[in-house]
C-alpha cells in the first residue's frame, strides 16, 4: 500500500490502543494524518500522549464533514458503526475505508490464526498463542487485547505465527474488505452486541465473516455443541476444511467420528485426525490434571486452541506444557485477593449474560454477586434465574440494563438477597463486604457493558482491583 503524502483521517482515537496504533503508522508511513473523535481531549490524553511528537492532527470534540470530503482513507475505529453519515460523506467522495484490521490483514506477512465468539475468545487467543509459541517463539498476539496489530508489523517475518481476537466489529470490516484469517475460530456463539446489530441473525452474519472469505486449504475451527456452528453453511459446502471441538464432559460429540478434531474423553483431552500418517488416529494431548484455568467452560477454550494449534502443526508436548503453566487472563476470573475468608474475584469482560453464567457455574462456594451496568438490547431470563440458583446476594450496579435485570429476577422470584442498585462502585463493594461471610466469594461478573459509570469494563476492573486491595 502507497500511503505516503496520502490525506488519512483516523475516525475514533479510543483508549484500548488500536487507533494510535493507525495513527501512529499512518504518519511513519508518511501519509498526512488527521484524528478525530467526539471526546475531549482531557478523555484521550493518554493516546494524545503516546503520540506525541508525531505530525499528526487533531480534531477533537467533534467531527467536521470538510475532513471527511477531503480525506483519501478514512480508518474508523470498530465501535463506528459502518452506517455512520459521516463514513459515507467518505464514501461520496472517493475515499477508502478501511480499519486497523483490514490494513494490517492487507499487510501483514505471516499466517494468521483467528479467534472470534461471544465469549472465551480472549482466553482462546492467549493459550492459543501460549501454545504456538512453545514451538514458534516469535509468535505475536494482539487484535482485540489493547494490543495495536499494526504496530507489531515489523516483528512479523514470512513464517511468524500471528494469532488475533476479533470481535465482531471489526469482522464486519473484514467482510467488507473480502479478508479472513487462514486458521479461523470460533469459540462460541449466543446473544450479545444486539443494540448494535439488531437481530441474532445479522450478529451471526458478522461472526461468520471470519471464514467467509478464507482461500482454498484454509480452515476453520467450530464448536461442536453449538446448533448454530453445526447449521452453518460452511459444514455443508466445506466440510474437509472444519475441523471441531467440544467441551463436551466424557463423551466425543457425534460430528468427530471419522473427522478431525479435540474432545475431552473422562480425564483426557484427545485430537482425533483420522488423516494422520503411520495410522494413529488418537493422540492424548493433556489431563485434566494439567489444566490450571477455573470452570467447566475453559475446558471448552482449551480444547478450542488445542484444536487450532493442531491444525497449524503444534507437536502435543508442547501444547501440553502451554496447558500446564497457563493461569489466566486479566479481568476473567481474576483472584485479586483474600480478605476475612472471602475471596474477591475480577470477572469484569463478562459483558453479556451468557460469560456471567458461566462465571456463577464456576464456583460452589456461596457468592456475593456484582452486577447490572448498560444494557446490549439482550435478555436477562436465563441469567435470573442463575442467579436465583446461585447467588445468595446480588449488588446492582446503576445503568440502563438494570432495570431490565431488576424485573427478570422479580419475574423468577428470586430469594436472593438483593441490594442496590448503586451509582457509587466503592459504596457497592464495601456493601458487598459487610453481606459476605467467611467462605463467601464476592464475584464482579457483570453480564453487562459498563458505560456510564465507567470508560469501558477495564477500567471497571481496575476499579475493583485498586478498591478491594484498599480494604483492611
Amino acid at each position: 500500500m502507497h500511503l505516503k503524502g496520502k490525506r488519512a483521517l483516523v475516525m475514533g482515537l479510543g483508549v484500548h490502543g488500536g487507533g494510535v496504533g493507525v495513527a501512529r503508522f499512518l504518519a511513519l508511513q508518511g501519509a498526512e494524518v488527521t484524528v478525530t473523535d467526539l471526546r475531549t481531549p482531557e478523555d484521550l490524553r493518554a493516546s494524545i500522549e503516546a503520540l506525541a511528537g508525531l505530525p499528526i492532527r487533531f480534531v477533537l470534540g467533534e467531527h467536521r464533514e470538510a475532513d471527511f470530503r477531503q480525506a483519501e482513507i478514512v480508518v474508523r475505529n470498530p465501535a463506528v458503526p459502518p452506517t455512520s453519515r459521516y463514513l459515507q460523506i467518505a464514501r461520496e467522495a472517493g475515499a477508502a475505508i478501511e480499519m486497523e484490521m483490514t490494513l494490517f490483514f492487507r499487510l501483514c506477512p505471516g499466517p494468521i490464526l483467528g479467534v472470534t465468539g461471544t465469549k472465551g475468545k480472549t482466553t482462546t487467543t492467549l493459550l492459543l498463542g501460549a501454545m504456538l509459541r512453545e514451538q514458534f517463539p516469535d509468535t505475536v498476539v494482539a487484535g482485540n487485547l489493547r494490543i495495536s496489530a499494526l504496530d507489531q508489523l515489523p516483528l512479523i517475518g514470512a513464517t511468524t505465527p500471528v494469532v488475533l481476537e476479533l470481535s465482531s466489529f471489526v469482522l464486519e470490516g473484514l467482510g467488507e474488505a473480502g479478508l479472513s484469517p487462514k486458521i479461523a475460530c470460533v469459540t462460541m456463539i449466543a446473544p450479545d452486541h444486539l443494540d448494535r446489530h439488531g437481530t441474532m441473525e445479522a450478529y451471526i452474519q458478522a461472526k461468520e465473516q471470519i471464514w467467509r472469505h478464507q482461500r482454498p486449504g484454509d480452515t476453520v475451527v467450530l464448536n461442536a455443541d453449538s446448533t448454530i456452528m453445526r447449521g452453518m453453511t460452511v459444514v455443508e459446502q466445506r466440510p474437509s476444511d472444519v475441523v471441531w471441538f467440544t467441551g463436551a464432559d466424557g463423551c466425543e460429540a457425534p460430528l468427530l467420528k471419522g473427522k478431525r478434531g479435540a474432545f475431552w474423553q473422562g480425564n483426557e483431552l484427545i485430537w482425533h485426525d483420522p488423516s494422520a500418517k503411520g495410522g494413529v488416529t488418537q493422540t492424548v494431548i493433556c489431563t485434566r490434571d494439567d489444566v490450571r484455568l477455573p470452570g467447566k467452560h475453559n475446558l471448552t477454550n482449551i480444547a478450542a486452541a488445542t484444536a487450532a494449534a493442531c491444525v497449524f502443526g503444534v507437536a502435543p508436548e508442547r501444547i501440553r506444557r502451554a496447558v500446564q503453566t497457563f493461569t489466566g487472563v486479566e479481568h476473567r476470573l481474576e483472584f485479586v485477593r483474600e480478605l476475612d475468608g472471602v475471596r474477591y474475584i475480577n470477572d469484569t469482560a463478562a459483558t453479556a449474560p451468557e460469560a456471567a453464567i458461566a462465571a456463577l457455574r464456576t464456583f460452589d462456594a456461596p457468592i456475593v454477586l456484582i452486577t447490572g451496568g448498560a444494557d446490549k438490547d439482550l435478555p436477562f431470563d436465563a441469567f435470573a434465574r442463575e442467579i436465583a440458583q446461585r447467588a445468595r446476594a446480588v449488588i446492582l450496579l446503576q445503568g440502563t440494563a438494570t432495570p431490565k435485570l431488576q424485573e427478570a429476577l422479580r419475574a423468577v422470584r428470586a430469594s436472593t438477597t438483593i441490594a442496590g442498585p448503586y451509582d457509587d462502585f466503592e459504596q457497592a463493594l464495601n456493601v458487598a463486604r459487610r453481606i459476605a461471610a467467611p467462605g463467601d466469594i464476592v464475584l464482579l461478573s457483570p453480564g453487562c457493558a459498563s458505560f456510564g459509570m465507567f470508560r469501558n469494563e477495564f477500567h471497571r476492573g481496575e476499579a475493583f482491583r485498586r478498591i478491594i486491595q484498599s480494604f483492611t
